[in-house]
């Protein structure tokens, strides 16, 4: 089993400090600027940049068609009623076309926008030692399936369609604003012998009847950021929940554990609904604004030019250009209120993409004041500990010898007692946990290979698994066989190329056997192992030592554990300690949304040893 402090000191809290929404914007920024797709974003962005200009020149050809085409129909012409149709097919058609290429451009920023978003963030995941540290980080580390599948896909949706919808509004604004302008500049009121011009009069109508809209809009719509944020891990912690009750399946049968299951999924679920109906409690409240608002808008550019045309200042034609002009204004000045609900969304699902990336960031450069473990080559081939501490929130563990010289070809048994501290002191010699004191010195020019308790069997054909890490060409089918039969794993011999969930079709302990089995085709000079031999039978532990003593000759083994093992193969030990006198690992002061706990990580030692996991 691993050792109790390394959870507990992964656990402990930590400083937050929230990120902004300018740090949010600036990180995504540094994804797209880095992103090999970035040119085909910009040169997309700038053509359905053009379409929305041209679609915005048709827009105001077709408004200054409404005077021509209403004065006809009040005139009763038949001839230019038909010769007004005729130039709004031509008007028409060419805005289908516009359109039909807007919505192709618009889909492509979309595909575009989220393979850049998403392989931005696998990158940064996949950087050395990156997705351990964050996947004990905490709640940002928590679900980085979904913040990079889903949320990045809905972030680059949301992104799209609200960025193309304001520019369009924007220009549709400016393409307007000197229309109406002009339409309402004969505009005048009389009041008895009294008369009063007001030069843009139905702009300055149009711009305080959206402005008071989208403020009121704000003002009841802004909580829902907050809980679009909260429902989106809610639904990560109910998926999870899934997942995990998937995957220990025949656990849960064993133990009869159904109801227990069944219980968690259900309170799981229960903070999923609950936080919905807060959404959508929020979402009545705010259409009563916009609906309110969207039925008052079916009268209100009538009602403002009422009294000109009453008065006989303007024809039938002249006020449904202006209605006309005043829809095209307000409709881009109520672009804000049209969108509050997506805007709270988009706000909520960029925070949610933004800060797992700047969480990533901070897990290379938190502890930042913290001592770390010095690594560096030793010329004479050997594994050196030279006062050695590693730290963490719980203590520090350390070797009880100060000095430890390992030469090459030797064999040793480091132990410890319980909650010693074995598995971080494993971690910190494969640079996944460098806060400590002293120094590691590696053997120059040699691979470490470092065995985990579970070994990683990456999804695909069993031959891949079994190469999986190999610096040297790939072992032929004979050999592959041959080592398969020796672990007792020979019915796999004709399994070699079927592609497979082989951590799910195996058992444990024919899992650590295909790691074994790994090492022998490998036969790597330096191999550290961590508890992975502590479950194995007797039976079973004397096969494997006896591969490791066939294939492995020469080569040096240190095995993390509990001792309980050939002391023939393993003739010198070592001891891991608690030091009880050394400092412990201060908490971190991190950056984190508003939502989700602070990440914990680790910053990356500038050598890393040459090291593989079996």
């Amino acid at each position: 089993m691993a050792d109790q402090p390394d959870a507990n000191a992964i656990a402990q809290p930590v400083t937050v400090e929230a990120s902004s929404l300018r740090d949010q914007v600036a990180t995504i920024k540094r994804a797209l600027v880095g992103s090999p797709v970035r040119n085909w974003l910009l040169w997309t962005s700038v053509g359905i940049m053009a379409v929305i200009v041209a679609t915005s020149i048709g827009q105001v050809l077709l408004n200054r068609w409404n005077q021509p085409f209403y004065d006809a129909l009040a005139r009763r012409d038949m001839a230019a009623f038909l010769h007004q149709l005729l130039i709004f097919a031509m008007i028409a058609g060419g805005l289908l076309l516009l359109n039909i290429g807007q919505t192709w451009l618009n889909q492509m920023i979309r595909l575009k926008l989220r393979e850049a978003l998403t392989l931005d963030l696998i990158d940064q995941w996949m950087r050395p030692a990156r997705a351990f540290r964050l996947a004990n980080a905490g709640a940002i580390g928590v679900n980085p399936d979904q913040r990079m599948q889903q949320d990045a896909a809905h972030l680059s949706d949301l992104t799209t369609d609200l960025g193309v919808g304001l520019l369009q509004s924007f220009i549709l604004l400016v393409s307007f604003v000197g229309v109406l302008w002009q339409l309402s500049s004969g505009f005048v009121f009389h009041i008895n012998d009294w008369s009063l011009a007001i030069p843009g009069y139905m702009v300055w109508a149009a711009f305080l009847y959206a402005g008071i809209a989208s403020w009121l809009s704000w003002l009841v719509g802004r909580p829902l950021i907050r809980l679009n944020s909260d429902r989106y891990t809610r639904e990560a912690e109910l998926r999870s929940s899934m997942v995990r009750v998937n995957e220990n399946v025949d656990a849960i049968a064993l133990y009869h554990g159904e109801a227990d299951a069944k219980r968690r999924l259900e309170i799981d679920l229960g903070t999923v609904l609950g936080a919905m109906r807060r959404i959508y409690t929020a979402q009545i409240n705010l259409s009563w604004v916009t609906d309110t608002y969207g039925w008052i808008t079916v009268v209100a550019p009538i009602l403002v030019a009422s009294p000109v045309y009453f008065s006989g200042d303007i024809s039938f034609g002249g006020l449904m250009m202006a209605v006309g002009a005043f829809n095209q204004v307000h409709s881009s000045l109520r672009w804000f209120i049209n969108n509050i609900g997506g805007i709270a969304d988009w706000r909520a699902t960029l925070m949610r993409v933004a800060d797992f990336r700047i969480a990533l960031d901070e897990t290379d450069v938190l502890h930042d004041k913290e001592k770390r473990i010095e690594f560096g080559d030793n010329a004479n081939g050997s594994l050196t500990f030279e006062k050695l501490q590693v730290a963490s929130p719980e203590g520090c563990t350390k070797l009880a010898d100060s000095h430890v010289e390992i030469h090459p070809g030797e064999r040793v048994m480091i132990t410890g007692e319980p909650g010693a501290g074995k598995t971080l002191f494993f971690r910190a010699i494969a640079g996944l946990w460098p806060w400590g004191r002293g120094r590691i010195g590696l053997p120059a020019g040699e691979t470490l290979i470092f065995v985990p308790r579970v070994p990683y069997l990456p999804a695909g054909t069993l031959r891949e698994v079994l190469n999986h890490a190999n610096g040297h060409a790939p072992a032929n089918d004979a050999d592959i066989s041959a080592v398969l039969a020796e672990v007792g794993l020979e019915r796999l011999s004709s399994s070699l190329d079927r592609v497979g969930r082989w951590d799910h079709e195996l058992a444990d302990d024919e899992q650590r056997l295909l790691g074994v089995a790994r090492l022998a085709l490998r036969q790597p000079k330096w191999v550290i192992i961590d508890e992975a031999m502590d479950a194995f039978d007797g039976p079973s532990l004397r096969r494997v030592l006896a591969m490791l003593e066939k294939h492995l000759k020469g080569a040096a083994i240190i095995n993390i554990g509990r001792g309980q093992h050939n002391t023939q193969f393993f003739p010198r030990g070592l001891t891991i300690v608690k030091d009880s006198g050394a400092p412990a690992l201060k908490p971190a002061r991190v950056r984190a949304g508003a939502i989700d706990p602070p990440p914990r990580g680790a910053r990356p030692r500038k050598e890393l040893p040459k090291a593989r996991r079996i």
